[in-house]
């Protein structure tokens, strides 16, 4: 049938997160269901550009969905964003015969996505980002595995924090979103959760709140700190001159990216890769799949892209209320 699709090709692009390769997995054994041939391209767009192109078969993503990161590999890829480049990708694509392509990544692969679309190769675009920074979906793949690693780290380090009656700051990932720094910091009872959505940089703040639970007798104190406001070492140093409690930072760092998927990560992804793999066959293109009020579907990236998302006002006021021990003990008096 003029026009059908039969060989798709599948990338991860940008930042890995837990529970790509149950993507991948689900696009290559769906699509096949369908009777699409389907070509592994490594690397991202960088192995797009360097014809990085294999095929794959269903023993390919056999014995994958345990593993954390990507089976595929991925890469920066600035150059990209040149249209010269574009164009040079979509060639390449209708040179191995490729007539559609799944992306799994974050905004930047779906800019790359819609890109390759306006130059005529069909493309599906999956939320793939621990950073849960996507507007148009709930649910991005990697956040809920990379948000329990953090947590557990964070109880150990609170562990020997309360042995030793330190201060606690410990940094996470997000880049300029705070979502998991808000979501460890509320798991893990933190006194301070610092996000760049809401933090107004006054460390006098935070001090005064140390000072006011040592006084209620608590022996520790803990900070989380997202990566977009960074800097936890020197603010550990400025704050432990300013109360004479001993503070210590720990940046937690690209642990938060890897280890195998939660059973919540395999599951969603597996079911977006799926859903990717049959709006491709209908041939569908610059589409997005997300999570949207409890289901699954897809909208055209341009919308997506243009959406915006803010941390929601009532659950970071319930993270400051449910941390301040101090106010609520003087109320109870």
């Amino acid at each position: 049938m003029a026009g059908k699709i039969q060989t798709i090709g599948v990338l991860t692009s940008g930042g890995d997160a837990p529970g790509m390769n149950a993507a991948i997995r689900a696009v290559v054994r769906k699509s096949m269901n369908h009777g699409i041939k389907v070509k592994g391209i490594k690397k991202g767009y960088l192995g797009l550009l360097n014809e990085e192109i294999f095929d794959m078969v269903p023993k390919s993503v056999s014995d994958t969905l345990q593993r954390g990161g990507t089976i595929l590999g991925t890469a920066r890829c600035l150059e990209f964003k040149e249209e010269a480049v574009q164009k040079e990708a979509a060639a390449i694509c209708k040179k191995h015969g490729i007539d559609g392509l799944v992306v799994i990544g974050g905004d930047g692969s779906y800019r790359g996505a819609q890109a390759l679309a306006r130059h005529g190769v069909n493309t599906i675009a999956l939320p793939g980002t621990i950073d849960l920074d996507i507007a148009c979906t709930e649910y991005t793949i990697g956040f809920d595995t990379a948000i329990n690693t953090a947590m557990e780290a964070i109880d150990k380090v609170r562990d020997t924090s309360s042995s030793h009656e330190r201060c606690s700051i410990i940094e996470v990932m997000g880049r300029n979103a705070g979502y998991i720094a808000l979501w460890c910091g509320v798991a893990s009872g933190a006194e301070d959760i610092l996000i760049p959505e809401k933090y107004d940089f006054n460390e006098q703040t935070i001090i005064n709140n140390i000072i006011a639970n040592r006084k209620i007798g608590k022996t520790h104190h803990l900070i989380i700190n997202a990566e977009g406001i960074g800097h936890s070492t020197s603010m550990a140093r400025r704050i432990e001159a300013a109360t004479g409690i001993e503070t210590r930072a720990t940046i937690l760092g690209y642990m938060q990216r890897g280890g195998s998927p939660t059973c919540k990560d395999r599951y969603y992804a597996s079911i977006m890769g799926s859903y990717a793999a049959d709006i491709i066959s209908e041939g569908k293109s610059n589409r997005c799949v997300c999570y949207r009020g409890g289901k699954f579907c897809d909208l055209d990236i341009e919308e997506a892209l243009a959406m915006t998302k803010e941390i929601d006002p009532y659950q970071y006021e319930m993270s400051r209320l449910l941390s301040r021990s101090e106010k609520i003990e003087q109320d109870h008096k």
